[in-house]
């Protein structure tokens, strides 16, 4: 038994150079594990809650001293001589030591932070790689890559109502390949902007943000760099959207390419582009509180498209409890920050399971070099992961750990390839 003597935090940068947690835990067999802290820029309000200092002198009041205090203060001292291999009893520990429905108290980037790396001195200690460990010995499928390739929304200021437009490469049986095939996808596209006058410069997820005349000529971009990249477009690269759509709604309609639509307006839209493209996946088409809408969309689209609930959700199991129940969406974003812990992560991907709904792992924009979201990947079964664009290490690192687990798990590795729609 490896017991718990040391947790540090400490204020790093992530990768929009703003500050988050990142903590620290030593054991008595020598184990030293470090996990660090995504940050949302487009965040949902029932989100669990990223505590920020709101000193003006420090980062613009964006520093996280405060949720550094508490894990040293309050969570590091209830930690010591624990077994770093109980999770669930510490993630408890952590939930009660809070005491509060959105983990205002501690912070959720000061509670995930303790309970990412507690699993990751689990792993060490254990000598397993990190999918093994929390997934056991049924871990070996690969998610198929969501590749946000072109920004707008939040993430850019190019514009555009969507937030991402994405590439979803399927070739060859294989996540290697398909790495291979978004990554040369990506360069095709840089080469069309480029001979278009366009802007190459990249938006916080590492897609391209060029200034265009609306949402459509950013789907047609992706259709020509799929073709002249020399794939075949609803063969073995299809296209999906995260709308983030609770950024676009104001009293009752949604913008969209300088207009006001009505819901069933915007339901248009997407039903025509189902036609239109390959597409496989929309996210959050709807704001995240409009349930009629979600509803309406899912028995309209929800046999012919993944309809994934981000801010809808939150990774939250009562949130997801009634999307379920209503009908609202088939597949579950999943983002450990959302929730705080590890073990409320594993309860919302079984919940979500079970329904039938897909799951997707996913990143945010405010990144670090922590690859932990990888290995969650395979080791919850999640059919695809979001982790960005095909430049950036703050992305790139998330691709090349599954490089890594794909490798490591040699002729048992499996792919969810095109059915993972």
């Amino acid at each position: 038994m490896s017991e718990i003597i040391d947790v540090k935090a400490r204020e790093i940068l992530d990768s929009r150079g703003q500050p988050t947690v990142e903590v620290e835990i030593r054991t008595t067999s020598g184990v030293i594990a470090r996990a660090a802290v995504p940050s949302g820029a487009s965040t949902g309000a029932h989100e669990a809650c990223e505590l920020r200092d709101g000193d003006s002198k420090r980062f613009l009041g964006k520093g996280v001293l405060k949720a550094v205090q508490n894990v040293q203060d309050v969570i590091a001292p209830e930690l010591m001589g624990l077994p770093c291999t109980d999770q669930v009893f510490i993630d408890k520990l952590l939930r009660d030591l809070d005491g509060t429905e959105n983990k205002t108290k501690l912070g959720a980037n000061a509670i995930l932070g303790v309970s990412l790396a507690i699993a990751k001195a689990g792993a060490a200690t254990t000598r397993q790689p990190l999918y093994r460990y929390v997934g056991g010995s049924q871990a070996c499928k690969l998610p198929v890559a969501l590749m946000n390739v072109l920004n707008g929304g939040a993430h850019a200021n190019n514009g555009l109502d969507v937030q991402e437009f994405m590439i979803v490469p399927t070739v060859q049986n294989s996540f290697r390949e398909s790495l291979r095939a978004g990554s040369e996808i990506f360069h095709t596209l840089k080469k069309i902007l480029a001979k278009k006058g366009l802007s190459t410069a990249v938006g916080d997820e590492g897609g391209f943000a060029p200034k265009l005349s609306g949402n459509q000529e950013a789907m047609d971009l992706l259709m020509e760099a799929i073709q002249q990249a020399g794939y075949e477009p609803g063969q073995n690269v299809f296209l999906a959207l995260d709308v983030a759509a609770t950024e676009l709604f104001k009293n009752g309609t949604y913008q969209w390419d300088g207009k006001q639509l009505r819901p069933e307006q915007l339901l248009e839209v997407y039903e025509s582009w189902g036609e239109k493209y390959p597409l496989v996946s929309i996210e959050d088409g709807f704001a995240e509180d409009d349930w009629d809408s979600w509803i309406k969309m899912t028995s309209s689209l929800g046999t012919e498209l993944q309809l994934v609930g981000d801010d809808l959700f939150v990774t939250n199991p009562k949130r997801l409890k009634i999307g379920i129940e209503k009908k609202a969406a088939n597949a579950l974003l999943v983002k450990v920050n959302q929730i705080g812990t590890l073990s409320e992560t594993f309860d919302a991907v079984n919940m979500a399971q079970r329904a039938g709904f897909n799951t997707v792992m996913s990143h945010r924009s405010g990144e670090t070099e922590d690859t932990t979201i990888a290995d969650l990947a395979v080791a919850l079964g999640c059919q695809q992961i979001k982790t960005g664009s095909l430049c950036r290490t703050d992305r790139t690192a998330k691709y090349n750990q599954l490089l890594r687990i794909e490798e490591d798990l040699g002729g048992l590795a499996q792919y969810w390839d095109k059915g993972a729609f």
